[in-house]
């Protein structure tokens, strides 16, 4: 019987899928942009392992009294008599995370939480070198520390980008550590940039961060976020867990860049302040104050009251940039630092009043 004429189309005709489909990609061999991206940066990239030695209360280990009490028993195992001082008891932590050397003489970057309060750094190299290395100094405040490596070059270097190039979308390639997995390769995209620390729930940081999808784990901090030109736009510093799991944040290089400058230059950082609590203006405040950053508190003494700003200010703009968030008048005092001016606008009465100030050192620091 014959076949209906629809029918047999479809049998003795290829479909329309099939002669739609596009012709294979040209070869393209098999390096990517990433591993071009990798292979000019990694080799600088480095393992970073601590120890230190901390004092333990209980040195007896929770042993029963019965025991402790026996002579025979503390001197089989060493313990001093009783009624002779005790040495206290000790025990060594230890620690890892990444960084990557940013300068020939041996100067590398990586996180403060990774090396503060160690007793020794050793460094391992991409090529199988282990290295001590010196802490030349770390600010908490931004979670940023210097290392030097003690030891004889020649030393690779990572090259570093420009932080404040950067857009949405970007590709983002991290390279680290993570687990003790050491050259780990991960890649996203930058999923956002400018996000305040304070809003991740870290109240003692100062950092508006790069947000990436690019996987990052622990053992990730303080390697380096590239971009797909091997260069380093930032620092892998934090990863979310629970809720929002998934996302990863990194210190704009840019940022690090003049941190670490301040480290090598005096072994600290001089951080600005001008001496304001700050608060968002939000829709139930009132439609009169606008929109802005409102002054809660003024700091006697400090440089916004000796300018003249009052409590109850709203700050719109800093040095001509609209202000919304406390973050953003927060970074834009960083940015102008210590000693520079500050010219704000300000909404007060319903009067737009212009005032100028200069920050000064945050005390302690």
């Amino acid at each position: 019987m014959a076949l209906p004429l629809a029918i047999a189309e479809i049998v003795q005709r290829p479909t329309a899928v099939q002669a739609a489909s596009p012709p294979a990609p040209p070869a393209l061999g098999r390096q990517s942009f990433v591993a071009a991206a990798v292979r000019r940066a990694g080799p600088a990239v480095v393992t970073i392992d601590t120890e230190r030695t901390v004092q333990v209360s209980g040195g007896q280990g929770g042993l029963p009294n019965a025991l402790l009490n026996d002579p025979l028993f503390r001197q089989f195992f060493g313990l001093p008599s009783q009624g002779q001082p005790q040495r206290p008891a000790q025990r060594t932590e230890r620690g890892q995370g990444s960084g990557f050397v940013y300068q020939a003489d041996g100067l590398v970057l990586t996180n403060a939480h990774v090396v503060e309060r160690s007793d020794k750094v050793t460094v391992g190299m991409q090529d199988g070198r282990r290295v001590l290395g010196t802490v030349v100094g770390l600010d908490r405040l931004t979670d940023l520390a210097v290392v030097r490596l003690d030891g004889q070059g020649p030393w690779p270097v990572a090259p570093l980008g420009n932080s404040d190039q950067l857009e949405v979308g970007e590709w983002a390639i991290a390279v680290g550590n993570p687990f003790g997995l050491d050259n780990t390769v991960t890649m996203g995209i930058i999923s956002n940039l400018n996000r305040n620390a304070a809003k991740l729930g870290i109240t003692d940081k100062r950092l508006d961060l790069i947000q990436t999808d690019a996987a990052i784990n622990p053992g990730n901090s303080g390697g380096p976020l590239l971009n797909a030109d091997g260069e380093v736009i930032g620092i892998n510093t934090l990863v979310r867990t629970g809720p929002g799991a998934g996302l990863g944040f990194a210190i704009p290089i840019n940022r690090a860049r003049e941190i670490a400058r301040q480290l090598v230059a005096t072994g600290r950082v001089s951080h600005p302040m001008i001496g304001l609590g700050l608060d968002a203006v939000r829709p139930g405040d009132g439609t009169a104050l606008g929109r802005g950053v409102r002054v809660t508190s003024v700091v006697a003494g400090g440089p916004a009251q000796r300018a003249g700003m009052r409590q109850g200010d709203v700050v719109t703009a800093a040095n001509g940039e609209p202000m919304l968030q406390p973050s953003q008048l927060i970074a834009a005092v960083e940015k102008v630092g210590v000693g520079g001016t500050l010219n704000l606008s300000i909404t007060r009465g319903g009067q737009m009043v212009q005032l100028s100030l200069v920050p000064v050192a945050m005390a302690g620091r």
